[in-house]
């Protein structure tokens, strides 16, 4: 619990909640993402085999993503706030939660927005929908690439996640199946006794945990409705 004695809500999202906002998801395809072949756009191989292709991909993304707008379930977390800490834990890489209002968002993946070192993850530089290209160089003179997490690479915010989890009064998990790791093995640091809701339409295999409750709507639907029940009502 925070020190002005709200209590503390930690969110965990996935790709579900950006697609009612039209995002497409890696896993749309089989693999593949508008004719892109994900294990060649998303891993470091791909990058040093084929900049361009790279870069190509991640540009139409990034524009792709500033033309979105948040949905209803990205301002139904963000009125939480008004009563509760929150923290949003995300998987996406777009900024919908930022840009519906939310404070305290982890990216666990990077984020499309930004731009990065080829040699240095911590040398950032935001590009708004700008693109990339061969030639930009980031701060320290190299190469910069997505600010995006591929496969096969450390997930740097993963420890912070892993020590906000522990500290939720409840815990939601929203737009995700839980099939990417270390992401979905935050559940396992929530406390013992907390409110835990899982907000998706269909049976993820996490049902098969005690203690969960399943609201088997769309994240824009079951969001709403939840956040509203929570804010109406004085949660213990």
């Amino acid at each position: 619990m925070s020190s002005d004695l709200k209590e503390h809500i930690v969110v965990l999202t996935g790709a579900g909640i950006s697609a009612e906002s039209g995002l497409s998801t890696f896993r749309d395809a089989g693999g593949l993402w508008e004719g892109y072949d994900i294990n060649e756009v998303a891993s470091v191989e791909g990058w040093f085999r084929d900049p361009e292709t790279v870069l190509d991909f991640y540009n139409k993304r990034r524009v792709q993503a500033f033309k979105a707008e948040p949905n209803a379930a990205h301002y139904a977390l963000a009125s939480l706030q008004e009563k509760f800490e929150v923290t949003v834990i995300t998987q996406n890489v777009d900024d919908l939660h930022e840009r519906a209002g939310s404070l305290n968002v982890i990216h666990l993946h990077g984020m499309l927005r930004q731009g990065r070192s080829e040699d240095n993850p911590e040398q950032i530089v935001d590009l708004g929908e700008k693109p990339i290209n061969i030639g930009d160089k980031a701060p320290d003179g190299t190469q910069l690439r997505p600010n995006v997490v591929w496969f096969g690479e450390p997930v740097p915010m993963i420890s912070k996640a892993a020590e906000v989890v522990p500290t939720a009064d409840l815990f939601m998990v929203v737009g995700t199946s839980l099939a990417v790791y270390p992401a979905a093995g935050l559940v396992d640091y929530t406390q013992p006794g907390i409110d835990k809701y899982l907000i998706d339409p269909g049976t993820p295999e996490l049902l098969s945990f005690d203690g969960w409750t399943h609201i088997q709507e769309s994240a824009a639907t079951g969001l709403s409705t939840l956040t509203k029940n929570l804010l109406d009502k004085d949660y213990e």
